[in-house]
């Protein structure tokens, strides 16, 4: 059963979000980088590793940190492009996805170096990772790999779908939940539909929404793409999600 959504926005509930949570510093190897943790209230129903947009760790994967701890939840957001570089222009945003992109080893070095870092920090052990757009498609890089312990689902909301040549989902990959947006011009349906019946085939446990009107990068607060709708929806299904596999 759906959760009911609360008179409040998600919008609104997130500016409310008391801001509890800490930068951190870590290195993956010999290289710097700063996340953020934003620690459970009370005893942690289990962790969410947030990865980010092509923009780097911003204040947005901030405010969905905090929104996970007031639900009960260690957060923590990873870095993915190193300490200080939160590129602002588009064709800068592009160079360090494509470097990430080009260098998939790399990708997932550093993703798993951030979720070390989470479990340094003191995050509970069970972990679903998520992420959004650029960082929806660094998780089902993390789910293909089967690299990652302890982790018990995947989420990505409107991110990249399509799966590299040379890889695949094996069977014991854990449940993974696509958000996308019907609207959508930058993830095509046909990435949806392959995704589908690469999941099917492999015998993952997976479940697909798709939001109508609802254009790439709904999730995002305050931008003009933003749909209050489709954000509220999926935040309820992720955090039916969250209670199903944690």
């Amino acid at each position: 059963m759906m959760r009911p959504l609360t008179f409040l926005t998600l919008a609104a509930v997130a500016s409310a979000a008391q801001a509890d949570g800490r930068d951190v510093d870590y290195q993956v190897g010999d290289e710097p980088f700063t996340g953020y943790f934003a620690p459970a209230a009370d005893e942690a129903r289990g962790t969410v590793l947030i990865i980010h947009d092509w923009d780097g760790l911003t204040g947005y994967e901030r405010r969905r940190a905090e929104m996970l701890a007031e639900q009960g939840y260690d957060a923590f957001a990873v870095d993915l492009y190193g300490r200080g570089n939160r590129p602002a222009e588009t064709a800068a945003r592009k160079a360090e996805t494509a470097r990430l992109y080009d260098d998939r080893e790399r990708m997932r070095a550093l993703t798993l170096g951030g979720l070390a870092e989470a479990r340094a920090q003191g995050a509970a052990t069970p972990t679903v990772v998520m992420g959004y757009c650029f960082g929806g498609a660094v998780v089902l890089e993390l789910a293909r790999s089967g690299a990652a312990e302890n982790v018990h689902g995947y989420a990505t909301f409107h991110g990249g779908l399509a799966t590299p040549q040379g890889q695949g989902y094996g069977p014991d990959t854990p449940p993974i939940l696509v958000a996308h947006g019907g609207a959508d011009e930058a993830i095509p349906m046909e990435d949806v539909v392959a995704l589908s019946r690469q999941l099917e085939e492999a015998g993952v446990d997976y479940e697909i929404d798709i939001y109508s009107g609802a254009p790439h990068v709904f999730t995002v607060f305050d931008t003009d793409r933003y749909q209050a709708q489709a954000d509220e929806k999926s935040w309820s299904a992720f955090r039916e999600f969250l209670d199903e596999v944690l």
